[in-house]
């Protein structure tokens, strides 16, 4: 059984940088970490193969020091990492990013099961998992909190939104976005950083999955950013005295004075 894993790095902290020009984020390896949704995705992959056996295949799309976190990936379980990473994919929304990430799948070959994290949370748009399944055909269920049954043919799911759990049976090859409450990650161990270190990973660019440029990077993005900027707030304190009477007077003052 072949496992694939679709894992994005994520700047760390709060803070986004954007780019002026291109409305598109700045990624800096320096201070990016693994989406913390895919951590969960990573480790379901490793847990199915530790029962069923097999193989745990980690992909990403990024910039070359994204090799870094596919790296983690594999010191937390998975056997390898491939890296799509192109000057031709950069500002790429989640259209051509899954289109990209399609065609890489393509080109990695037979697969039993794509598992992805429920979004990633500098976008928060929790597009990429079906978007991707739909580029390949395949079936795909969103917000997977437990994999009941898993074997080559058929995979049975719980999933569960708005307060609603259902069960589903699903044909392979299917893809599943997981949420938090399907496991706990493991840390990386010392002998998984060894590991990994030794670890394969493959780069490929838009020569070798042989890309349509139309659909790939700025070019194949039809999501269009066309201003950005940081909110402006104001504070202002103010300090009221007198009685609780006078107290509750003028605090009703100041509301009616600010509502809008």
């Amino acid at each position: 059984m072949r496992i694939l894993v679709c894992v994005k790095q994520v700047p760390s902290g709060t803070q986004v940088r954007l780019d002026p020009e291109t409305r598109t984020m700045i990624r800096d390896a320096r201070q990016s970490v693994l989406n913390p949704f895919d951590a969960y995705a990573v480790e379901e992959a490793v847990r199915i193969k530790e029962r069923l056996g097999g193989q745990v295949t980690v992909l990403s799309m990024g910039i070359p020091s994204t090799e870094r976190l596919l790296r983690d990936t594999m010191a937390r379980g998975a056997d390898e990492g491939i890296l799509l990473s192109d000057r031709a994919f950069a500002g790429a929304d989640t259209l051509a990013t899954s289109y990209t990430l399609a065609e890489g799948i393509r080109r990695l070959g037979d697969f039993s099961l794509i598992l992805c994290g429920r979004m990633a949370v500098d976008g928060d748009t929790a597009q990429i998992g079906p978007e991707l399944a739909e580029q390949l055909g395949i079936p795909h269920v969103t917000e997977v909190c437990r994999i009941v049954s898993l074997d080559e043919r058929e995979a049975v799911v719980a999933r569960e939104a708005e307060g609603v759990r259902r069960t589903l049976a699903v044909p392979l090859p299917a893809l599943f976005t997981v949420s938090r409450e399907i496991n706990q990650p493991r840390l990386p161990s010392l002998a998984g950083i060894r590991r990994a270190a030794q670890g394969s990973v493959q780069v490929w660019g838009a020569s070798e999955l042989q890309t349509d440029p139309e659909r790939t990077g700025l070019a194949g993005s039809p999501t269009k950013v066309v201003e950005t900027y940081v909110p402006e707030r104001e504070q202002e304190c103010r300090w009221i005295t007198g009685t609780a009477a006078e107290q509750a007077a003028e605090v009703l003052r100041v509301w009616k004075e600010r509502k809008p």
